[in-house]
């Protein structure tokens, strides 16, 4: 057996030991989902009517994560994949050194889409979202019409000392 079939052997193997789904979610990356809970970022307690999840609906893996940290990112694999079976939706966790906290995101993060994905615009997280969104927006408002008052202001100024 030559040196390149040796190789394409390894790799066969190596492929048949993972997760038929793994090699996607490592390829997408995130797919732009949140990495921190809507309300945890938010600084709110956890009181929403979210739908429940089951183990027997989730497949979980760990790899190892990515990003800045060195050799502590990689060599430990403490980077968490969250799988919801029936609706397909992946959710990739790697916000802390410790795997059983990113065990804890990761679910807080997968239930708040699972509920997003099922009940759609009536979602307490998709109202929430919405909310912020809007007090943004509004700051963002307030922020531009004192800008242009500051102008005024200091045009007045210049034309008071002319």
């Amino acid at each position: 057996m030559n040196v390149p079939s040796l190789l394409h052997f390894t790799f066969l193997l190596r492929e048949a030991r993972t997760a038929s789904w793994r090699p996607w979610i490592l390829r997408k990356q995130q797919l732009s989902l949140l990495r921190t809970p809507l309300f945890q970022a938010a600084g709110k307690k956890n009181s929403l009517n979210l739908l429940g999840l089951t183990e027997a609906e989730l497949e979980e893996q760990f790899v190892r994560g990515d990003g800045p940290g060195g050799q502590a990112t990689n060599k430990t694999s403490n980077c968490v994949v969250l799988k919801h079976v029936p609706s397909g939706i992946v959710v990739k966790c790697h916000q802390t050194r410790s795997v059983e906290q990113n065990r804890k995101i990761a679910r807080k993060i997968l239930q708040e889409k699972v509920d997003l994905f099922y009940k759609g615009e009536d979602s307490d997280v998709f109202k929430e979202k919405k909310a912020a969104e809007k007090k943004k927006q509004e700051k963002k408002r307030r922020a531009k019409e004192n800008l242009e008052r500051k102008k005024q202001f200091k045009e007045m100024l210049q034309l008071d000392s002319k």
